[in-house]
């Protein structure tokens, strides 16, 4: 009998392919004779690449700015002329070498990882956009990418959002990319400015103050002008700090839902190709779980064939309702196990093979 565990991350503990590792023991622990199949997912945020290279794809380490400036090694992810791209791994928070810099951090980093790529021959940019610690409008990408940002004496503007208002000038001829299909994977529906806009739902998360998030607002409504207006309201323009906005406007980019594009990318329809149980995860199953995460991507598209789907998690926010409206037909925590977080998350691997004890008993007991 097959069990396919596709798990995400656990948040601060485990990688992916650490819990599928621990959840695929845990099972052959009490039954043996099972054929466990793992594949770690992600849903575009922090992770990706290593689900990508978990999944047969090759890891490729490139220099790159960080969110300051700073040179850092970072990663991508290519098969073919496929790339997956991690904005986090350059551009993202944990990159941030002290206090936050919301005003001035940029996404240029993420630009010269995607630049690597496409000198190595790739044709297909796979960019996962969740983690950011900018709020530039993606500006700093596209300077990696060869286009200039002048002011109204026609000099290089500095990195970061709040530089943007000063925009006088933006050259884009020397933006190469003809050829490269960009697509977004990300969930954020969130437009480029105003209410729902970047500045004002996610700015405060990246450290930015009331009088901050203004001048970035602001900011990126000035930098939409030059860019493109109309791109400005879409749907994920306002995804990691408005590199959704950049990518759509001056890539061509076009956005799906994270699991989904990363599923399709991991080949995740032919893993279940016989399954009799789905496993899946990730740290929190919670509210957050039933908006499109990688446990309700990965249990919808073992629904659509037919396949059961239970969830491992280090808590359970969600009622047997809301885990069964996702697919989801059974969740095990490993606050059953244990009640102190700070252990679940210290000794996250061996509980997870003693929930995964209890997952195989309670699913598999007649083949014992």
């Amino acid at each position: 009998m097959r069990v396919l565990v596709a798990p995400d991350k656990f948040k601060g503990s485990l990688t992916a392919a650490e819990v599928a590792s621990a959840v695929a023991t845990g099972l052959a622990d009490v039954h043996p004779e099972l054929d466990v199949e793992t594949l770690p997912v992600a849903d575009g945020g922090d992770g990706t690449v290593d689900a990508a290279v978990a999944a047969g794809f090759q890891r490729v380490r490139v220099p790159a700015r960080g969110p300051t400036g700073a040179l850092v090694t970072a990663c991508y992810a290519v098969r073919g002329d496929t790339a997956v791209v991690e904005l986090a791994e350059a551009s993202g928070l944990h990159r941030l070498p002290g206090a936050p810099a919301p005003l001035d951090a940029t996404s240029v980093g993420t630009g010269d990882v995607i630049a690597a790529a496409i000198r190595a021959g790739c044709r297909r940019i796979v960019l996962g956009v969740g983690g950011s610690a900018c709020t530039d409008g993606g500006a700093g990408l596209l300077t990696a990418l060869g286009a200039r940002l002048l002011d109204d004496a026609g000099r290089e503007l500095p990195f970061g959002g709040a530089a943007l208002a000063r925009l006088t000038t933006l050259d884009l001829s020397g933006l190469d990319v003809s050829g490269v299909d960009f697509e977004l994977a990300s969930d954020v529906d969130n437009p480029l400015y105003g209410l729902r806009g970047a500045a004002v739902v996610y700015g405060p998360q990246k450290g930015a103050s009331p009088d901050d998030v203004e001048t970035l607002d602001a900011a990126l409504r000035h930098w939409a002008a030059h860019v493109g207006p109309r791109f400005a309201e879409r749907p994920g323009a306002g995804a990691a700090g408005g590199v959704g906005f950049a990518a759509m406007a001056a890539l061509g980019a076009r956005m799906r839902p994270g699991i989904e594009l990363l599923l399709d990318l991991l080949g995740f329809d032919a893993a279940l190709a016989g399954a009799a149980l789905v496993v899946t995860g990730e740290g929190s199953l919670d509210r957050q779980t039933l908006s499109g995460k990688a446990p309700a991507g990965v249990a919808r598209a073992a629904a659509a064939k037919g396949i059961p789907c239970v969830a491992v998690a280090g808590r359970c926010q969600l009622s047997s309702v809301d885990l069964a409206a996702a697919g989801i037909s059974a969740a095990y925590a490993l606050t059953d196990l244990e009640p102190d977080p700070a252990r679940c998350m210290a000794d996250a691997a061996p509980l997870l093979r003693r929930l995964a004890h209890r997952v195989a008993i309670d699913h598999f007991s007649l083949s014992s």
